[in-house]
Order: structure tokens, then sequence, then C-alpha cells
């Protein structure tokens, strides 16, 4: 009975033991986890890390172009008038369209995008809804003139706002399964643009805001049904799992301001300063490893000439008068080797070198005056024609990636041509031999060098 009661004891003592060892690797196991939630409030997500931080970065470049570009809107219509004076092509008022088109046409065909038909449709016609609020509330707000004068309801434009939102929901829904379908969205979005510009329908500030109104309320239209649903869409979790390329390939729309580094019509003697103008273009190049690859550009940069200033005294009165040249143009494309190095996931550096050739736009000199019984007080006096010239290009540029397939670059260009230029007198010269002689077979031979500053959108494939 004694061993019984010695057992019985011992046992009860194992048991409680055991008990004791239990609650306490329970209590362990809650107040790891405790630390854990701790620890994981108190975390904090960088600022440039955050969602909204992301999604908000587009749209505030685009708006603040916008406001930079306003008071030399009119200065960016004479670069139409001298270019494309009588362009009228009416694709914009359907390109609008197509990134939608192509969306719907997709599903339809069964392909999978972000969210199902349904879905999509809501957040769409959500996006739609607060960017046609946006846009007609401000246009009849500000009551901008067009440039063309037919109307009051210039700012901001509802084509580009239209198209932006189109695009924004074609890289919504299909972007994480082929980075393609961003690129052909925001460059059909960007061609509504620029036709709406070339049509003499609105002014670049307009076109601008109505990008980053477009693109910010598609945000806004799938951050609301995304809270009603709760998730982040439909097929989300199966084109997570899609691996892209790993190499750096891209194709990029580009903006920018150009600096002179030279006078280029110094040897014309028809301006006296270095000049500055915008650039832009488009970019790609196509990697064969993580490193190198082979790209290449086609850009338009236009610079302004700035009028000369000059005294005619010949014992009349004449006054002062100017010489008006027209701005100078360059039409560009080169192909050479590209070079890229990943710093991490989400910034890149990416250098290059390139050769090819740039073709200038002919133009014509004037020179203007209070006495000069014409219109426009100017007459024209002659004409130049550059040839076509030998380009080198250089360049580096640093890249934010908002995800694997699109990101923001910061570039600088610098650029070199040796351009030739031919210039042919009026009529009036041209009668008397000795000047005709000697004033059209004027040839110069300029140095024209200057340095690009701007942004990219990105989109790598």
């Amino acid at each position: 009975m004694k061993k019984i009661v010695i057992a019985t004891g011992i046992l009860l003592n194992l048991c409680c033991y055991k008990a004791q060892d239990s609650v306490q690797s329970r209590n362990l196991q809650r107040d790891i986890a405790l630390i854990s939630s701790n620890s994981s409030v108190q975390e904090k997500t960088p600022f440039f890390k955050k969602s909204w931080v992301k999604k908000s970065v587009a749209p505030a470049l685009l708006f603040t172009a916008a406001a930079a570009t306003w008071g030399e809107k009119e200065n960016i219509r004479e670069v139409r008038n001298r270019y494309l004076p009588n362009f009228k092509m009416k694709y914009d008022d359907y390109l609008q369209y197509a990134p939608a088109v192509t969306v719907y046409g997709l599903k339809l065909a069964g392909v999978k995008g972000r969210n199902n038909l349904g879905r999509a449709t809501l957040s769409y016609a959500t996006s739609l809804a607060i960017m046609g609020i946006l846009v007609n509330s401000i246009k009849y707000t500000s009551k901008v003139e067009r440039p063309d004068g037919s109307k009051n309801n210039s700012f901001p434009s509802g084509h580009a706002a239209m198209a932006f939102t189109n695009a924004s929901f074609l890289h919504k829904e299909y972007g994480m399964v082929n980075p393609a379908y961003s690129i052909g969205g925001y460059s059909a979005a960007t061609l509504t643009g620029l036709g709406r510009n070339l049509n003499n329908r609105h002014w670049i500030p307009d076109i601008l805001a109505g990008a980053g109104i477009g693109i910010i309320s598609t945000e806004l239209g799938y951050f609301f049904i995304d809270k009603i649903y709760k998730n982040k869409g439909d097929n989300l979790s199966m084109l997570s799992r899609i691996q892209g390329n790993d190499y750096p390939s891209f194709l990029a729309i580009k903006f920018g301001s150009a600096f002179g580094t030279t006078n280029f019509l110094k040897e014309s003697e028809l301006d006296e300063t270095k000049q500055i103008g915008f650039e832009g273009g488009l970019e790609g190049a196509y990697f064969f490893s993580k490193k190198w690859g082979v790209g290449g550009d086609i850009s338009f940069s236009s610079f302004p000439i700035k009028p000369q200033r000059i005294t005619i005294d010949d014992g009349l009165e004449f006054g002062d008068h100017s010489i008006v040249t027209q701005s100078m143009g360059f039409l560009a494309a080169g192909i050479g080797p590209y070079y890229s190095h990943e710093f991490s996931d989400k910034w890149q550096l990416t250098l290059k070198a390139t050769a090819g050739y740039s073709a200038t736009a002919s133009g014509k000199v004037f020179v203007k005056g209070d006495n000069i019984d014409t219109p426009d007080h100017q007459l024209q006096i002659a004409r130049y024609k550059p040839k076509p010239a030998f380009r080198w290009n250089t360049g580096a540029s640093i890249t934010y990636k908002f995800n694997p397939g699109l990101g923001l670059t910061l570039y600088s260009d610098y650029n070199q041509i040796n351009s030739t230029i031919r210039y042919h007198f009026s009529d009036d010269i041209k009668e008397s031999a000795e000047l005709d002689q000697e004033l059209n077979n004027l040839i110069a031979k300029e140095k024209i060098n200057y340095i690009t500053l701007g942004l990219r959108l990105t989109a790598y494939f």
C-alpha cells in the first residue's frame, strides 16, 4: 500500500510539472506573438514606398508640367504654326478610345486580366464618373479660350483625360500580364494628346493637366471599388506568379528642356546668345544581358532664335529694325550601345552612346520694323536650308521603378551636330547681279551642340 501511495505521489508531481511546463510554453508563445505584433505595428513604411505616394507621382509631375508651361503656351503654339501650320487630322477623336476597346476585346477573347468583366466594368465606370466631374467642373470654371478661338472651354483637355483614363484602365487590367499592353495604351494616349495640339484645339498645359486627371481618376476609381470587394483584384494571385524578362529592355516616351552650349547661328551672324528649347521623342533598347544592349532614339527638338536689333542709318529716318529668324528644328535618329546597372529592384542607372543623322527644318529670315508697310510689319529677306548632318549623342539616366514593368526616368543627353546651311535671298536682291552672286552663294558651317534634361515614362518588356 505504501508503495502505491509513493507511486501515486510521483505521478501527480509529474503531471503538475507537465501542466506547468505546458502553461509556461503557451505563455511564452503568447508573449512572442505579442512582441511580433507590437514590432509590426511600430515598423513604418518609408514615405516613397507608400502606395498612395507611388500612385500620385505621375499625376503630380503632369500637373507641375502644366503649371510650368502655362506662361509658354503661346510660344509652344508658335512651334506648331512654324512646322505644321496646316495640320488637320481627326484621328484623336477615335484613338482616345482604343485602350478601353482593347480591354473589352481581350476580356471577350478569354484573356485573363486583373479582374473579371463585371468588376472591371464597375471600376472603369467609376473612373469615368470621377474624370467627367473633374474635367467639366474645371472647364466651365476656368473658361480658358481655345487656341483656335472657337470656345472658352479649353482647360483641361477632355480628349486627353479620356485617353489617359482608358490607357490607365488597360494598364490596370493587363499591365501585369504583359508590359506591351501598357506601352501601347499610353502611346495611344500620348498620340491623342499630341493630336489635340497639332489640330490647334488645345494648348500644351491643357493636355498635360488632362493626362494627370485621367491617371488619377483611374487610380481613385480602382481604389473605391477595391474597398468594396476588400481585395486588389479577382485574378491578382494568378497574375503575380507571371515572371517577366530579367533583362532591362525598354520603350520610353520622353520630353525635356534643351540648352544650347554654342550659338547656333554664330557664323551666319544671326544670333548672339545660346538658345533654350525643348525636346520630345521616343527611345528604346533591347538588352542581351542584364548589363549590355543596343538601342536608339527618334527625337524632335526646337530652338527659338532671338531677334537681332539693327539700326539703318543712311540719312533717312528708318528707325530701329530687327532681324527675325524662324526657330531651328531638328528631327534626329541614332543607334548605339546601352549599359545598365541596377542599384536595387527600384533604382536603375543607364548609360548610352549613339550615332546617327539629323535633319534640320528649313526656315525664313525677316526684317521687322514699324516703318515696314505690311500687315505684320515685317518683310522676308531670305530663307535658309540646312543639309542633313551627322549627329552623335551620349547620355545618362536614372530610373525609379513603380513596378517591374513601369518606371519614371530622369535623363540627360549631350548632342553634337555639325550643320551646313545655305542661304537663298529674296528676288529683290537677285535683281542686283553683284549682291546675287555674293549673298545667294552664302554657305555657313555651324556647330550645334546642346544638352537636354528631361523625363521619360519608361515601360520594360
